[in-house]
């Protein structure tokens, strides 16, 4: 009976001995690709193991892929999918394409769960000036924007299998809150097919990551400081992730001030006016970059004590920074305090 044990054990042995083996002979080669996308940049950092990078065409492939997300979505290709549903006139039914329904539907979705992230506020960001046009020589009257938002509202969408329709003219789509997020998550499904696991992918500063560097090191990243110097960026505090996404929106970067009066880039539905408010920063990490960048843009416009009941109410993971008398606050939900 002893010699069976033995045999065994040595069996055992011998296997580890192999898997170490094979661990050592599949090294991880670094690959790293960067480029231009969706009027901003991107940077991909991805282990491929050393037999398989000549192989791969990464580059090409994750740029056409880009390339196709931006002609679907992008407001500034005058043929694009999205231009061509924003010239139709109400009640037309409007075949989309796959990518296109998957960030319709969830815009729509995070619209009417937030109350605070509405895709159809195009106009509204134009007549502010945060759109193509300029900084407007006046502040915009109730009046005119009380007419504006006759033409807006996700609940005038209407998503269904045959498409994409409108229900009151003049109406128009803006996916800069999610189109990003989406092309994240594209590029990691790309890699994922691959069966290439461990990846950080980022455009314009949204993230997303896959397993871990070699070593089992985690994947660091930051979030900014957003009070620092204009010109240059400080970071506030460093997480450690794997397999998680992150989204972090803020009114500290992209604003004007007219006679003493902050004007922020974002937008409140219910008023049509920038918001004012305490929160100048939300991080959110979620699996999906698109739900994450969306999430981001409606907490940050509902302000600090919104953010947090809604967070906790969703179980979302959310870091809040607000501007107080006495400086800045911090906020972590319950469901990010594992990250810190």
């Amino acid at each position: 009976m002893k010699r069976i044990y033995y045999f065994a054990f040595f069996l055992i042995l011998l296997t580890l001995v192999g898997c170490d083996q094979a661990a050592k002979e599949t090294k991880m080669q670094e690959v790293l690709l960067q480029g231009k996308t969706m009027g901003t940049t991107f940077t991909i950092k991805v282990f491929v193991p050393e037999q398989r990078v000549q192989e791969l065409s990464l580059f090409s492939d994750v740029t056409s892929l880009l390339k196709d997300v931006n002609q679907s979505m992008s407001t500034y290709i005058p043929d694009s999918e999205i231009n061509q549903f924003n010239r139709l006139a109400a009640h037309q039914n409007f075949p989309i394409s796959e990518d296109f329904r998957r960030v319709t539907a969830e815009s729509i979705r995070i619209g009417l769960s937030t109350k605070t992230l509405d895709v159809t506020m195009g106009p509204l960001i134009d007549l502010w000036g945060f759109g193509p046009d300029n900084r407007p020589e006046t502040i915009p009257s109730d009046e005119v924007i009380a007419e504006i938002k006759q033409h807006i509202g996700v609940d005038k969408l209407k998503l269904s299998e045959q498409g994409l329709m409108k229900t009151v003219e003049g109406l128009e789509i803006s996916y800069s809150a999610t189109a990003k997020g989406f092309g994240i998550d594209k590029v990691a499904e790309y890699l994922d097919s691959l069966s290439l696991t461990n990846y950080m992918v980022e455009i314009g500063g949204e993230i997303r990551t896959s397993g871990h560097k070699p070593n089992n090191v985690p994947w660091v990243l930051a979030i900014e400081q957003p009070d620092s110097e204009p010109g240059t960026r400080e970071f506030h505090k460093l997480i450690r992730v794997n397999d998680i996404a992150m989204a972090t929106s803020g009114d500290y970067r992209i604003f004007y001030d007219v006679d003493g009066v902050h004007y922020s880039h974002l937008i409140h539905p219910e008023t049509g006016k920038p918001v004012r408010q305490d929160l100048v920063s939300v991080t959110v990490l979620n699996a999906s970059a698109m739900t994450a960048d969306g999430l981001a843009t409606a907490l940050t416009v509902m302000g600090t004590e919104q953010a947090k009941q809604y967070a906790e109410q969703h179980n979302l993971a959310v870091y809040l920074i607000s501007k107080t008398p006495k400086g800045l606050e911090t906020y972590a939900s319950n469901a990010f305090k594992p990250y810190l």
